[in-house]
């Protein structure tokens, strides 16, 4: 397997070096920023990427879309500081096969490669609980289109409608209405109820962009 290690912390990547040694890895690179990333993966070609989703100079969602655009096929895991509903449910939307949070046991980051060189999806058992209990709860979030999970973002961040419509240059017009798709599709009545489902899922600190 060749693998390709996107993390801006030097003790993260080493010790993922560390944790793959029990797999048959033929040729590993690192990086450690956005612009590395991409050149890294052009001039390997991985069979897997492990990418961090937050980067000291950008978003690892942002990556993810660029290596996927320069390879649709590309096999990429996140690997998460969050246990996150949102974060995973942009991954995997984002195309990303599999997702690990850094506080999960170490061996569901190898079951994830493996996985994911087969070509085969894989969550952590404590997101895939987090995400089971949401939906179990009719919460909508895979219905949640980009913008939308931006603005549940910003909300959680404490942002007010004003603030998100000046933030994204957009009238306050269409936010609101983008506020209220969101609570039909979340099940919810007040804004306060969409600032609240932020904080329990921890969206309020996804990195992804809107369209």
């Amino acid at each position: 397997m060749k693998l390709l290690i996107v993390d801006d912390h030097k003790v993260v990547r080493d010790g993922i070096r560390r944790l793959v040694e029990p797999i048959t890895i033929t040729a590993i690179a690192e990086a450690e920023s956005p612009s590395e990333a991409l050149r890294e993966f052009r001039a390997m070609r991985p069979d897997v990427t492990i990418l961090d989703i937050n980067l000291k100079n950008g978003s690892g969602l942002d990556v993810l879309r660029r290596l996927r655009a320069d390879d649709p096929k590309a096999r990429i895991v996140i690997f998460s500081m969050y246990s996150d509903v949102v974060y995973a449910v942009s991954a995997r939307r984002e195309g990303a096969l599999g997702y690990v949070s850094k506080s999960a046991p170490s061996d569901e980051l190898l079951v994830a490669l493996e996985k994911a060189k087969a070509n085969e999806p894989y969550v952590d058992s404590e997101t895939s609980a987090l995400m089971s209990e949401h939906t179990t709860r009719d919460t909508g979030v895979s219905d949640l289109t980009r913008r939308e999970l931006q603005i549940l973002h910003m909300l959680g961040d404490g942002k007010s409608l004003t603030e998100i419509a000046d933030g994204l240059g957009v009238a306050y017009k269409t936010v609101a209405n983008t506020s209220t798709r969101m609570k039909e599709k979340l099940g919810v009545e007040r804004t306060s109820d969409l600032v609240r489902f932020a904080l329990e899922t921890k969206g309020g600190r996804m990195l992804g962009s809107g369209e």
